[in-house]
């Protein structure tokens, strides 16, 4: 997934611009077999999408939902729906839609989004953005996170600036820095370019950048990967130091009678701390935390109940993909949720876990079973 976005070597891509300096890669191919012009109008006037699965902005400022949703008619008056006309005549004064979380409305999308932040280790989501010739939709701003940006249809021009804030995280978005990114939007661009369909732009958090759509509409998908931190890993760090505090008497004791302030206990806290932070493992909660900031692979239920009705000792399953599955002692952790094993079933779940695929009989009928219900285990090929 990344050498077609940057045509790198994984060593190259990592050296000189994972999370440093932007890249550009012209001609990386086609990007019409993940999104299209059809796809945006079939997500918008026939999808039945809601809010927040789209946003409208136009000249930096992002409109209010209600000037492009309604309800939908007999059986379907939720009233936060897309509202197609609204939205048309919006685009058509120069708006840009913003088509959010494709990763969960576009299946082509959805499987490239999921093969990618597997191979990248971090989380990726994506979004659409549709700008009408001579517009754009934002400002100059920085992201609190790093972009591909996929060029579908259209050219769009892209300035690009140095940080004002490096490697911002999640807290610290552009408006905390606006002064300093007005500023810094007057200064000579570290990239001035015009992307074309098939190009590709990668952009570490923090960049300033604005896009404007040159003399046709422009489509440009986003792959947004929200990247782990040392100080997220910080802040597990700490958490799993202070649930070890919590099994520590002398710690959950009172405050003295009367205390205005931390006064003598300080030192005693802080070298608890300590000591808890040295002995604290944060690898449970931070997989725990992965886990929880995906989802596994689409599943049927119909094909699912089907699989369950007609398993046979040569039955083929496999793993559901995406699901983050990971054994620890006898529980397999995934993101359907925790399953507790037996010591006879370990050997059949770790070859389980090398996501190919494996006959019933191989596995053990009952525990195949098991893990179908679950929706751990999917038929064959899925």
């Amino acid at each position: 997934m990344r050498a077609r976005l940057t045509q790198l070597t994984r060593e190259e891509f990592a050296q000189k611009h994972w999370a440093r300096t932007p890249l550009l890669t012209r001609g990386a191919g086609g990007f019409t077999d993940l999104f299209s012009a059809d796809a945006v109008d079939e997500l918008i006037s026939r999808r039945g999408l809601r809010t927040p699965f789209l946003r409208v902005a136009k000249d930096g400022a992002t409109l209010p939902e209600p000037s492009f949703t309604a309800p939908a008619g007999v059986g379907a008056s939720i009233g936060d729906q897309l509202d197609d006309t609204a939205l048309w005549r919006s685009f058509a004064d120069g708006a840009t839609l913003v088509l959010q979380a494709l990763h969960r409305t576009w299946e082509p999308v959805t499987d490239f989004a999921a093969r990618l932040s597997t191979e990248l280790g971090h989380p990726v989501q994506a979004n659409a953005y549709i700008t009408p010739p001579q517009s754009r939709g934002f400002d100059d701003h920085y992201d609190v996170h790093d972009v591909f940006v996929l060029q579908i249809e259209g050219t769009k021009r892209w300035t690009i600036h140095k940080p004002v804030h490096p490697d911002p995280l999640r807290d610290q978005p552009w408006t905390d820095h606006r002064d300093a990114v007005v500023r810094a939007a007057k200064d000579e661009p570290h990239l001035d370019t015009v992307l074309a369909p098939g190009d590709v732009l990668y952009l570490p958090r923090g960049w300033l950048h604005a896009a404007e759509a040159q003399g046709a509409v422009s489509i440009h998908l986003t792959l947004g990967i929200h990247t782990w931190t040392r100080h997220a890993l910080a802040e597990q760090l700490a958490q799993s130091a202070l649930a070890l505090l919590r099994d520590d008497p002398e710690m959950r004791a009172s405050l003295p009678l009367g205390t205005d302030g931390p006064g003598e206990e300080l030192a005693l806290v802080r070298q608890r701390l300590v000591d808890a932070l040295t002995e604290a493992d944060p690898t449970p909660l931070f997989h725990r935390t992965r886990r929880g900031q995906g989802r596994p692979a689409p599943l049927g239920p119909l094909a699912q109940l089907a699989a369950v009705e007609g398993l046979a000792p040569d039955t083929r399953v496999r793993l559901r993909a995406s699901l983050e599955a990971r054994l620890e002692g006898r529980r397999l952790h995934t993101r359907a949720g925790w399953l507790d094993l037996s010591e006879r079933d370990l050997p059949a779940v770790t070859r389980l876990l090398d996501g190919r695929d494996h006959a019933a009989q191989e596995l053990g009928p009952e525990l195949v079973e098991r893990l179908l219900r679950a929706g751990v285990a999917v038929p064959g090929g899925s």
